[in-house]
């Protein structure tokens, strides 16, 4: 997928750098914001809910000194009792062993047992490790975020620490410039004006479902994905696409669709503007909810859903 109103001039010249950089951390912590702000396109979907981001999103952010290549992996989480869920632990897990620069970005003043985790996970690769502490905008009293930095410092191995607000894009000048730093020198693996190596079809779905997440109470959204059955574009250049959204119970169905058919259609007009924004174009969207009973314990529908 590209983005035509940003082409860079880059060069591919001996200093020129390019490299995999994988944004790790537990859920919930701003690994999908902290993408979106990097490459400035609201690529992945976004939500105040844990475990919002399911699938490894790459984000392509090229500059004339150099081209990173961001990994968003989904966040890892402890306990992972259903096949969806371990799924998910193994997408991040393989998204790390396959970067030159590793991240793990957690929450100001926060280090949990999941970061913990996170951390050990990561010490297993012989790459560069940077620390990103994020929302440090929340955090009021400011003179313990040193402290808090320096004692993670003393007891992990990170090669720096970066202080950013992913939300209002502070601090990232200087995150970008020490992950270049670390990359191999080598030509652009992508063109100019890609920003990701995910289809439309795909963000599509993600687009749905981020309304599923966004819009559905309580564990609902947890208990659904989407799929698409058609993405075609049209003679009259509008792309129509047909998407399923899998529940695993009637009464989940039954909330989906809401009063009057009221709950899909605001699920389904949000959806319909975003892709229009991101592929600029009109976007005819139709849905349809079914059920499938035990969907993210089967394996087989996990892969046919697009689950790495």
């Amino acid at each position: 997928m590209t983005d035509t109103t940003h082409t860079p001039d880059t060069t591919d010249g001996d200093d020129f750098r390019c490299g995999y950089v994988a944004l790790s951390g537990r859920p919930n912590v701003g690994k999908s914001t902290l993408l979106n702000s990097l490459i400035g396109v609201r690529l992945s979907i976004v939500s105040h809910r844990p475990q919002t981001t399911r699938h490894r999103i790459l984000g392509i952010s090229t500059k004339p000194e150099g081209q990173i290549l961001y990994v968003d992996t989904p966040g890892m989480h402890r306990g992972a009792k259903r096949a969806m869920n371990r799924s998910i632990n193994r997408a991040a897990r393989a998204a790390m062993s396959e970067v030159d620069v590793a991240v793990q970005v957690i929450e100001a003043g926060r280090w949990t047992d999941e970061d913990a985790a996170v951390y050990a996970a990561l010490a297993e690769q012989e790459v560069p490790r940077l620390l990103v502490i994020n929302k440090v905008d929340l955090q009021k009293d400011k003179t313990v975020m040193l402290p808090f930095a320096a004692d993670l410092m003393a007891k992990h191995t990170f090669d720096e620490v970066y202080y950013v607000s992913a939300l209002k894009s502070k601090g990232l000048p200087g995150l970008e410039k020490g992950i270049l730093k670390r990359l191999p020198k080598q030509a652009a693996i992508y063109g100019e004006d890609e920003i990701t190596d995910r289809s439309e079809r795909f963000i599509a779905a993600e687009m749905v479902r981020e309304q599923l997440m966004l819009r559905l109470d309580q564990e609902l959204p947890y208990a659904t994905t989407v799929e698409i059955e058609q993405f075609s574009d049209r003679p009259d250049g509008i792309a129509e696409v047909h998407a399923v959204i899998w529940v695993e119970r009637d009464g989940q169905k039954a909330i989906v669709i809401g009063d009057g058919g009221a709950q899909l259609k605001a699920i389904g007009t949000s959806a319909r503007k975003n892709m229009e924004s991101m592929f600029e174009r009109k976007v005819f969207l139709k849905l349809w909810v079914k059920v499938r009973e035990g969907w993210a314990d089967d394996e087989n529908l996990l892969r046919r859903f697009g689950y790495e």
